[in-house]
């Protein structure tokens, strides 16, 4: 059995000596998620699909000694490859993988092309299947490892007029637990989170398309049983914490943030 780490003697940072991958870290969620891994001492590699702006702002902000920005497109499975091989390289294998780069597809089912329907699955489902099938054979050499999948309140309920997207969030709960179960044994461990409304740039820019975006802003806001909005640091933590020792014990799970919206009975 092993040592439990004592919490009254064991200090920050919580990811100390581990290696993390986050996918979709430009901005919103992913780049919180990076800074936050970082300031617990992670080292951490920045998926993004393209060298931008954004990107080398969220790098700026961390020690270059720590952190590396890697160019890869998630449903391409060489570029992941490379992505890890280059991680490795620098880092070691990475133990931590956070699969958060994803795209929103809302559209009538009957209207869906196949080419939207085949986007949104290569790129929420199986984007994140690539990566994770890269990064479990170093996983499995360390004998350690914790996945975390960010998914979505549309893997639980369902919103009308957004099809196919909660079709690909159910399966990557789906994948979450599958993976869960069948490592479990090797010491890696794959969990989701389903965050509901999270204020980031693409939430902002369904606010924006609105006829009016005061109104949608507070229509929104107002059906939260909080009455306010999630933050992507939100998110951020409770990464952290299935990323971390801490949460040793928890595989196959989904955890939901959403301020309660889910559980609220509307008439």
């Amino acid at each position: 059995m092993s040592q439990r780490p004592d919490p009254r003697t064991t200090p920050l940072p919580r990811l100390a000596g581990k290696v993390a991958i986050v996918t979709g870290a430009a901005q919103g969620i992913g780049a919180a998620i990076a800074r936050l891994f970082a300031a617990h001492g992670a080292k951490i590699v920045l998926n993004v699909l393209e060298d931008n702006a954004q990107a080398r702002t969220t790098l700026a902000g961390l020690d270059t000694d720590q952190a590396m920005l890697f160019e890869a497109d998630v449903t391409r499975p060489d570029a992941i490859q490379r992505m890890v091989a280059a991680a490795t390289d620098r880092f070691g294998a990475p133990d931590v993988l956070v699969n958060n780069a994803g795209i929103n597809v809302f559209n009538d089912p009957l209207a869906l092309s196949d080419e939207e329907w085949t986007r949104c699955f290569e790129v929420d489902l199986k984007g994140a299947w690539n990566c994770a099938k890269a990064v479990l054979p170093g996983m499995l050499e360390l004998g350690r490892g914790s996945i975390v999948n960010i998914a979505s309140v549309h893997g639980h309920k369902i919103i009308p007029h957004c099809f196919p997207y909660p079709v690909a969030k159910h399966g990557l709960i789906g994948l979450t637990k599958a993976l869960g179960i069948e490592y479990a044994a090797h010491g890696i461990r794959v969990n989701s989170i389903s965050p509901g409304l999270v204020l980031t740039a693409i939430a902002e820019a369904g606010f924006a398309a609105a006829p009016d975006p005061d109104a949608e802003r507070r229509k929104q806001t107002e059906i939260l049983p909080n009455k306010r909005i999630g933050e992507p640091e939100e998110i951020a933590y409770t990464a952290l914490f299935l990323a971390s020792d801490e949460a040793r014990y928890i595989n196959a799970a989904d955890i939901c943030i959403d301020g309660g919206r889910s559980q609220l009975y509307h008439e």
